[in-house]
């Protein structure tokens, strides 16, 4: 049996969301073979009636910009780091989270304001 931490994060549009991590699986971004991203996983409530699942995707080519633009690889907790505040941003955000926030990406833009915000340099 999987026991789950489940967290919290109030928003800055007034829900208080719980979350928890369910997992990391290859996808398919935009059209393109499912080795080339990463879709992670969670399951999201805003009410603790009904939850639903956030597919956050993190593209390779992203992340090899990244490494390319600093000179370093990220490491597999930076790049969760990165998604997880990329899951944040959208509850502060967006103000109908299940409706639409259910697929998220990560560019390379909001890949690096993430990773600055988290302190994450060379």
């Amino acid at each position: 049996m999987t026991i789950r931490r489940l967290k919290t994060y109030a928003g800055s549009q007034g829900y208080v969301y719980q979350y928890y991590f369910v997992g990391k699986r290859p996808a398919m971004a935009s059209g393109a073979d499912p080795s080339e991203a990463n879709e992670y996983i969670f399951d999201v409530s805003s009410d603790r009636k009904l939850t639903y699942a956030v597919s956050i995707v993190l593209p390779q080519q992203v992340v090899a910009a990244w490494g390319a633009s600093h000179g370093r690889t990220l490491s597999d907790s930076e790049q969760y780091a990165a998604v997880k505040m990329r899951l944040f941003r959208a509850f502060d955000e967006l103000d109908r989270m299940q409706a639409q926030g259910r697929q998220l990406q990560i560019d390379r833009q909001s890949l690096e304001d993430a990773l600055a915000a988290l302190g994450v340099e060379r």
